[in-house]
């Protein structure tokens, strides 16, 4: 049973965590049921369980007796993220080398970089699947958007999916792009449309619980990928009422509040430095009263759509509850990137598309024909103690909020300081679940080997050492080894060239110590070689990313960083 009176009162249930050893051995008779929940580019510290001021019980419970996962890293955007998440190898093998919105003239055509998840991969649910499971999944996709690359094709029984990066929350259909400003769902790789009443948080829970039902005796695994809390910005009323006047402090105090909160709560075993990049944009006290008053409405909405997720998590925890499912339930909760602090208007016709389609008043922010964003300082905000946030292979864009519930003994709140990736979701995954990690051929075809680790050595502290792990997107490199990373930013952003941190010492990336120990950025650059090499790594020139119309161009109130 689950022992926080928190979760007691919000769910009236009981819950436990195990240890990973027991739960292995359990699974030679029962086989756990999965429950896989990822949020759309909410930041680092924006639950309360990672020290943010946003109402979520939910989560701060099921953290409060699962282990927190402080140092688990992703792709900087969603697809890549996803298409590693389903594989359990890097992006660039599993088809998403690049988002396929976005792919370079010199890029198109080229292996592992289909736009879509491609047939070299064997995915999760696939494995699962063929393994007894039954498996299903409501939300964003962005995996490819015909039948044949839907969902139903890559593994999953049951699907009710929006295929593109986003789209309005509300009913209306709308999209998040000028250029294609319909939103595409399918159901079962068939396009239908959304109902009346639609809202997208509550809907998704909605269909997960009915997939639930509908495993019947199988062991399930169920991926809720929330489209919440990616922009447009839109809420309830009832929600965003809830936080009128809590953001009237500003960024810089809402900021600091959230580091004090991290430093209390123990969940960064290091030193942490106040690392706020981009001091050309404007400060709170540089805006004008009725600039303070907007930027507050929209930091409102934002969260009043995480509590509203955190409210459809509580109903599906519910649900299990009540069916007895929940005591044999793995839950995993994290984000697909960091906080989004970049301006979408700098996509293709969207600032016409926007300005002649909405109504982006005071009064109307949040609502159904708003389309809203909450700007790079409200994104640093959220990314605290990060440096900057989605699109970008600094620990703001990368790391994210994780919770890891197991079933058995109670974990009391562990903390985790773990290096952990999202390639290692499926490898874990399918050890909890005692079944073998697929190997090439699959279903009769060539597939990449695993490149993910399995978590539970490393959550016992048995995790490899040294481990190496790289990240290249839209030109932005990276690679970790152990505590040492190197990173590859285009000016203004970065210098133009390879800098090294000592992350054990210097977490939130202050110090470059490449003219220090050039001996490590050597080593660390013949591991870049590496990455590439296994991967077939094609580097985008951040030139030809403006080109195609998408530069993560940073701008305030008139004043920009591009």
């Amino acid at each position: 049973m689950y022992k926080n009176n928190a979760l007691l009162r919000r769910l009236g249930m009981a819950l436990g965590l195990v240890a990973a050893s027991t739960l292995a051995s359990a699974s030679q008779t029962e086989q756990p049921n999965f429950l896989l929940i990822v949020a759309d580019d909410l930041g680092y510290s924006d639950i309360g369980a990672f020290g943010g001021e946003i109402e979520t019980p939910t989560l701060d419970a099921l953290a409060d007796e699962g282990i927190r996962m402080t140092n688990f890293h992703t792709a900087p955007t969603c697809s890549p993220t996803r298409s590693m998440l389903l594989s359990g190898t890097d992006n660039h093998q599993a088809g998403i080398g690049n988002m396929a919105e976005l792919l370079t003239a010199e890029q198109k055509g080229k292996p592992g970089y289909e736009g879509y998840l491609n047939d070299l991969v064997a995915t999760l649910p696939e494995v699962l699947r063929d393994n007894g499971y039954s498996t299903s999944i409501a939300g964003k996709w962005h995996l490819g958007r015909t039948e044949e690359l839907s969902p139903a094709a890559r593994g999953f029984d049951h699907s009710w999916v929006l295929v593109q990066g986003g789209a309005s929350h509300f009913d209306d259909g709308r999209a998040i792009i000028g250029v294609d400003p319909k939103a595409i769902y399918l159901e079962d790789g068939k396009q239908v449309q959304v109902p009346e009443g639609f809202f997208s948080s509550d809907f998704y829970a909605d269909k997960v619980i009915s997939y639930i039902d509908a495993a019947g005796d199988k062991p399930f695994f169920s991926f809720l990928a929330f489209t919440a809390p990616h922009w447009p910005l839109q809420a309830p009323d009832s929600y965003i009422n809830k936080y009128e006047g809590r953001y009237n402090e500003g960024y810089e105090a809402i900021r600091q509040q959230r580091l004090d909160k991290i430093k209390e709560m123990g969940l960064v075993g290091h030193e942490l430095a106040a690392n706020v990049p981009f001091d050309e944009l404007p400060s709170w006290d540089e805006l004008t009263e009725d600039q303070r008053k907007i930027e507050a409405r929209k930091m409102e909405v934002y969260a009043a759509m995480v509590d509203n997720m955190d409210d459809n998590i509580g109903r599906v925890l519910a649900h299990l509850e009540s069916m007895g499912e929940l005591d044999n339930t793995v839950v995993l909760f994290m984000s697909d990137n960091g906080a989004d602090g970049n301006s979408p208007e700098v996509l293709p016709k969207n600032k016409e598309w926007i300005a002649n389609e909405y109504d982006n008043s005071y009064d109307n922010i949040g609502r159904p024909n708003s389309y809203i964003w909450y700007g790079a300082q409200w994104g640093q905000v959220s990314a605290t103690p990060w440096p900057m946030w989605k699109g970008y292979p600094t620990q703001g864009g990368l790391v994210v909020p994780a919770i890891l519930n197991l079933p058995g003994d109670d974990a009391e709140g562990k903390v985790s300081y773990e290096f952990f990736h999202v390639m290692d979701v499926m490898p874990t995954f399918l050890e909890l679940a005692g079944i073998e990690l697929p190997t090439s051929p699959y279903s009769g075809r060539d597939i990449f080997e695993i490149q993910g680790v399995s978590m539970l050595p490393g959550l016992n502290g048995n995790g490899p050492k040294n481990r190496v792990v790289g990240w290249e997107l839209f030109g932005r490199s990276a690679v970790r080894m152990g505590d040492w990373k190197i990173r590859l930013l285009e000016e203004p952003y970065g210098p133009g060239q390879w800098q090294l941190f000592d992350l054990a010492n210097d977490p939130t990336e202050t110090t470059d110590l490449s003219g220090k120990n050039p001996e490590k950025l050597k080593e660390l650059l013949a591991e870049w070689d590496n990455y590439i090499r296994r991967n077939g790594v094609f580097p985008a020139d951040p030139a030809d990313m403006r080109k195609v119309g998408y530069s993560f161009t940073t701008c305030l109130y008139g004043k920009c960083v591009e």
